[in-house]
């Protein structure tokens, strides 16, 4: 499972023009489902979102997790984090969950972070959305549940 983490100091997303999820000051997390994920990776990327320390404190460093700062959470499902372009350009997304794994994990990750205490909001699984976000800082982080960074 991966996951890009942005902090923002807003982000919203849309499907045919119709805001479906908005956050304030938080985090948009950008959630790929891998064929050989389960709920094990879920939990961790889940309790690593949950956990990240990417929020200023009072001495402006990086101390605080999204719930001591008071942000939110926007989730959006990015199977495209899962393409392969090492051969050719055309991306190959044969690494990507089936869309019913991925909607099951997909929506345990974001009972697991609304059951951490975070106001969590969604994208629409398996639609053409637009996303909007303003990055604070800029502050990216990727998170894979396989891979240590």
């Amino acid at each position: 499972m991966r996951a890009i983490v942005q902090r923002v100091t807003r982000a919203q997303v849309a499907i045919a023009g119709e805001i479906t999820g908005a956050i304030g000051a938080g985090m948009l997390v950008l959630l790929g489902v891998g064929r050989h994920d389960s709920a094990a990776d879920a939990d961790y990327l889940a309790d690593k979102v949950a956990g990240l320390r990417i929020f200023h404190d009072r001495e402006g460093k990086m101390n605080l997790a999204a719930g001591e700062a008071g942000g939110a959470v926007l989730v959006v499902s990015q199977f495209t984090l899962f393409g392969d372009v090492r051969r050719g350009k055309r991306p190959s997304f044969d690494a990507a969950a089936r869309p019913e794994q991925a909607r099951r994990l997909y929506e345990y990750f974001v009972e697991k972070i609304r059951a951490a205490g975070l106001q969590c909001e969604t994208g629409q699984f398996q639609e053409m959305m637009a996303v909007e976000l303003v990055n604070d800082g800029p502050v990216t982080i990727l998170l894979d549940s396989e891979k240590l960074f």
